[in-house]
């Protein structure tokens, strides 16, 4: 499993070009495109596609291939496979008939961002990219408010301006994040600041209308994930009993003072 660049050429390792040189066979995700970057280092090894929609029939074909002691190396289009790519099937079925799978590291677009985010990167959880329909967005980030992680998404460029919004609607304006765009490109930018000001960062150039981006959200204080239960709570059980039953019991569940959830749920009946 070879890494490639993801916008710099330069950033390809001496040992995944010695790999794409030795190998007997590259799978690709898009044979057009990696064949431009082997050409670029004079790579002449034969090349194959293997996609989302190929995949499981290249399964038995690679095995075979593999079990006659030939040697495959799989790419992805940019970066380190498999991450919000294909060929994870293939991977699993190495390995269930013994066949040794090898990484060769390198250069990955959500690693580099968030080494360069300012936010927490003591635990992260990788997303990817989010359901292109705004209803099963907006369902996505839901389940994620209350994570207290570190955030990070993939986000093509024609999405991020309603990706942000919804991300503002379910985090808040002042939620702390970094956009990073066209990651080790010649126009590579990153801007770090509330929610709101990347929206308003994305606006103001319309060239930001282009490039891959990569989006880092702060995951939620302690307090705040433990606040957001809370009031999911309260506003289940209004739903089915008086105010002061519901803050009763909402803070017998949740350890949090009475007389704050009833006062909140005068401020929701509001």
């Amino acid at each position: 499993m070879v890494a490639t660049p993801i916008g710099n050429l330069q950033d390809i390792s001496p040992r995944a070009r010695d790999v794409l040189s030795t190998v007997d066979l590259i799978l690709a995700e898009d044979t057009r495109h990696s064949q431009t970057l082997l050409r670029q280092f004079s790579i002449n090894t034969p090349l194959k596609s293997c996609h989302e929609h190929n995949e499981d029939r290249r399964i038995g074909e690679m095995l075979e291939f593999l079990g006659q002691g030939h040697d495959i190396a799989f790419i992805s289009d940019a970066g380190t496979p498999l991450i919000s790519d294909p060929g994870y099937r293939l991977v699993a079925a190495a390995h269930d008939h013994a066949i040794r799978v090898i990484p060769v590291p390198g250069p990955s677009a959500c690693i580099s961002a968030l080494s360069v985010s300012g936010l927490p990167t003591d635990r992260f959880r990788f997303i990817g990219y989010l359901p292109a329909k705004q209803g099963a967005r907006l369902k996505a980030l839901e389940e994620l408010s209350r994570e207290q992680d570190t955030l990070i998404f993939y986000e093509a460029p024609h999405r991020i301006r309603a990706t942000l919004n919804d991300a503002i609607a379910v985090f808040g304006a002042s939620r702390p994040a970094m956009l990073a765009r066209e990651m080790t490109k010649l126009y590579e930018e990153t801007h770090r600041s509330g929610l709101a000001d990347c929206l308003a960062w994305v606006d103001a150039d319309t060239g930001r209308g282009k490039g891959e981006y990569v989006l880092i959200v702060q995951g939620a204080q302690a307090a705040d994930a433990d606040s957001e239960a809370a009031l999911r709570i309260l506003k289940i059980l209004l739903a089915e009993l008086p105010k002061n039953k519901a803050a009763e019991l909402t803070a017998r569940i949740t350890g949090m003072k009475k007389n704050e959830l009833y006062r909140l749920a005068l401020d929701l009946d509001e």
